[in-house]
């Protein structure tokens, strides 16, 4: 592998200087009219009352600084063709990435209306921060954007997620020090130990102190910069320090670390990309950027000091519109930029602005790794068909996950340079191990003789911390790569939030048509709420379903295969897709297994089915009461409880169904996976209840089947926070879930009530008080619960 990129550039000219300060003053004076105005966008005359907005929204403090370093990061491309991407922690900034992509030409290619003369720059103006405009963050809307920033805290995190098996991108992570407060950023440092530069690109991380937040200062912005430079030379990092206000000088100073960071990043390149590889593990640099908050705006408005301070976060003049001197400094504030030198008559950007631009994909607001479907490839799956438990034998209980860590290897050597498993530090626990005979665990520290299936080369993704993981996972699948996230169920809480960014962000580019469609986000949950038995309540909550599902259903997906065919046949479908957020659940335990393959693509393409084995329906008049389930410990309950009805309530006409596909339960209106009416009908009637067995929380039904024929009929069991360290069956009789519980269920509920009922649910209860007494005295589960299996034929 090659260095595609010149390792160097020139130290900057005044020229350039001119240009790239005549850049930042139009970037500056754009940022400031998209807050402001909505009228008179070049001050061709006097500005009025009524060419401000009515309501003032957005961020200047953290603006100008974000501009300053793209200008200059521009420059570095102009002279070495790097690719490269501009990633903003300090989301706040919105107006000034937008006020770039502008400049660049990127923004009117996207958005025509916007066009590069007067009248656009006015539409650019009002569309900020306005109803039918663009939010005021750097969002999807923004070119060139993969990342928000909003949501304080992942700017790392995506940025290392974007150079892994991404070997020519340089990646600009721009950490806002209110960022720098959160404790996903502090734990995201760590990224620096898992880029292997024979293979990745650079992340370039830029500590942007400007010493406040919204509301007072920061803790890095007070520190002793000698403590903060110690702080990040402990994670390994070679730390470069700008400092100043002065603009000639700063221009000259932030372009010569720019330089200094970059040679060093290639050297570190063409170390470990040379004939003899690399030697000791590299410090890769970053950059402590120190300007004023707010830097180029009013030092001081009504007395109280405002560059430099809080004051400048967010809108320095708020009362503007019925306060005559503050309109006058306003109108200073954006004449001190000259304007009429940066726009010609027309309103176009002029040449001494333009000139500091890269050319086509190579500007930061066009580059095709910050619309990653351009770039994405196909995944050369394996036929999911070969990993298939055969069902010789029903009883037998399999580790299903197993069987999709063997299709995950296999996707290993198939697709070396597009696909990753990102896992915390538990991917052997999750059955996923497989892989490791393919790829070891990434790790770029120090390596000693015991450590097992750990190199430099390896690509396996393991760091305790879901959040490195997903925000990680999150940077490769935008820049057009695929991957999956795996961790334990309750644990997938800590990075819920991410979730539900990434879910926002991905339905909000649905409605751009330059935005291209990315590989799906894939989160596979174990080690779940129902058979966490040895580390009890505290890893008990399956909450993360509840997430999902509330995120438009253009996006959301959520799947719970109940053995290994149907985790294979989803699975299968998931690397498939594009611009998902696919969210699996099903259980690390062995377990035991329902339907043959064929069965198994039948029932996963239906989304859910009847399983006429289970029951006792005749299908020529309704039952008289539907067992259903989602999830797989609730299934082999309710396949228990059928079994149980059947032997000892022969009488009563049982229906088992069970869902794979919990987002075929809302119609079809409410989402693209609902079933239509007659499918429902022909799996739940449309008047005899059901009682439903579900993985999660029972709510969550409830808001899915809304509006089908008589949901009240629906009445559910999942789990409702109760738990701890405990038998497996100990956990569903707990929630009232188990089979038990399902069978006294089915009898209240059902159409009518044959003989024998009442005695059936008399020694249910009998079970159940012999289920409390037995684990407590013998440690474990009664043996016609433990042992029971379910044979079918």
């Amino acid at each position: 592998m090659t260095l595609t990129a010149p390792t160097s550039a020139p130290a900057i000219t005044d020229d350039e200087v001119a240009a790239i300060d005549a850049w930042w003053r139009a970037n500056n004076y754009l940022t400031i009219g998209q807050i402001y105005l909505q009228d008179n966008p070049l001050l061709r005359r006097e500005l009025t009352s009524d060419d401000i907005k009515p309501r003032l929204l957005g961020h200047w403090g953290t603006s100008p600084g974000l501009s300053f370093i793209y200008a200059h990061v521009s420059r570095l491309i102009q002279h070495t063709g790097q690719e490269t991407i501009y990633l903003t922690g300090p989301g706040h900034g919105g107006p000034a990435l937008v006020a770039a992509g502008y400049l660049e030409g990127t923004y009117t290619e996207v958005y025509p209306n916007i066009t590069q003369d007067e009248a656009g720059i006015k539409k650019l103006f009002r569309q900020f921060s306005a109803p039918g405009g663009i939010p005021s963050h750097v969002s999807v809307t923004t070119p060139g954007s993969i990342h928000e920033g909003g949501e304080l805290g992942y700017v790392l995190v995506h940025a290392f997620g974007t150079v892994m098996d991404n070997p020519d991108l340089l990646t600009i992570a721009v950490v806002g020090d209110g960022e720098a407060e959160t404790g996903p950023l502090e734990g995201s440092w760590k990224g620096v130990s898992f880029i292997n530069a024979a293979r990745d690109g650079a992340v370039l991380p830029i500590l942007h102190l400007n010493g406040y937040k919204i509301a007072g200062p920061t803790v890095l912005g007070r520190k002793d910069p000698a403590l903060t430079r110690s702080l990040l030379e402990g994670h390994g990092y070679d730390v470069i320090e700008v400092e100043g206000d002065d603009v000639p000088g700063m221009h000259h100073r932030f372009s010569e670390a720019l330089l200094e960071a970059y040679g060093k990043i290639k050297e570190i390149q063409r170390a470990a990309r040379g004939d003899g590889g690399g030697g000791d593990e590299p410090k890769w640099p970053m950059i402590i950027l120190r300007t004023p908050k707010g830097w180029t705006g009013p030092e001081e408005i009504d007395g109280v000091k405002v560059t430099g301070s809080w004051h400048s976060h967010q809108v320095p003049l708020s009362g503007v519109k019925g306060n005559p001197e503050h309109l006058a400094v306003l109108q200073t504030w954006l004449k001190s930029y000259r304007p009429e030198e940066l726009f010609d008559a027309s309103g176009a950007p002029v040449e001494l602005v333009t000139r500091a631009n890269p050319r086509g994909d190579q500007r930061l607001s066009a580059s095709p790794h910050a619309n990653g479907g351009l770039l994405t490839e196909d995944l050369d799956i394996p036929d999911f068909r070969d990993y298939a438990v055969e069902l010789t034998n029903p009883g037998t209980a399999v580790e299903s996950v197993r069987r999709l860590g063997e299709l995950t290897a296999e996707l290993y050597r198939r697709n070396p340079h597009s696909f990753r498993l990102f896992c915390p530090d538990e991917t052997n626990s999750n059955r996923l191990g497989a892989v490791f005979e393919v790829s070891d665990r990434a790790f770029m520290e120090r390596l000693i003789p015991a450590d097992t299936k750990i190199s430099h080369e390896g690509r396996v993704m393991e760091v305790l911390s879901e959040h490195n993981c997903h925000g990680w996972l999150e940077g490769y699948t935008l820049t057009g790569r695929h991957g999956m996230f795996a961790t334990y169920e309750s644990f997938a809480m800590v990075s819920a939030s991410q979730t539900i960014q990434h879910s926002k962000w991905l339905e909000e580019a649905n409605h751009l048509p330059w935005r291209a469609k990315v590989p799906s986000l894939n989160i596979l949950l174990t080690s779940t709420c129902w058979r966490n038995d040895h580390n009890g309540f505290s890893h008990q909550g399956p909450g993360l379903i509840q997430n999902v599902i509330t995120q438009r259903a253009e996006v959301s997906r959520v799947y719970l295969p109940p053995d290994a065919n149907t985790l294979l046949s989803v699975a299968d479908h998931c690397f498939r897709s594009r611009s998902y957020v696919n969210l699996i659940v099903i259980d690390k335990q062995p377990q035991q297994q329902w339907l043959t393959m064929d069965e198994a693509i039948k029932h996963c393409t239906a989304g859910a089915g009847i399983w006429t084995w289970a029951g006792n329906d005749d299908f020529v008049t309704d039952p008289d009461i539907v067992l259903a389930s989602a999830g797989d410990v609730v299934t082999m309950e309710t396949v228990a409880a059928a079994q149980i009805l059947k032997e000892k309530l022969p009488g009563l006409k049982v229906r088992v169904v069970n869902v794979v596909d919990l987002m075929t339960l809302p119609r079809p209106q409410d989402h693209p996976h609902g079933i239509s009416d007659t499918f429902f009908r022909e799996l739940f009637t449309d008047h005899v209840d059901v009682v439903f067995s579900f993985h999660g929380f029972p709510g969550a039904v409830h808001q899915l089947v809304h509006g089908r024929p008589d949901a009240d009929r629906f009445h559910v069991r999942g789990f409702i926070e109760e738990g701890t360290t405990t038998t497996p069956f100990d956990m569903v009789v707990k929630n009232k879930a188990s089979r038990y519980h399902l069978v006294m269920d089915a009898i209240n509920n059902a159409k009518r009530t044959p003989v024998g009922a009442s005695e059936l649910k008399a020694w249910c209860q009998e079970q159940l008080a012999k289920h409390e007494s037995y684990v407590v005295e013998h440690l474990q589960d009664m043996p016609q619960v433990r042992d029971w299996t379910w044979q079918r034929g």
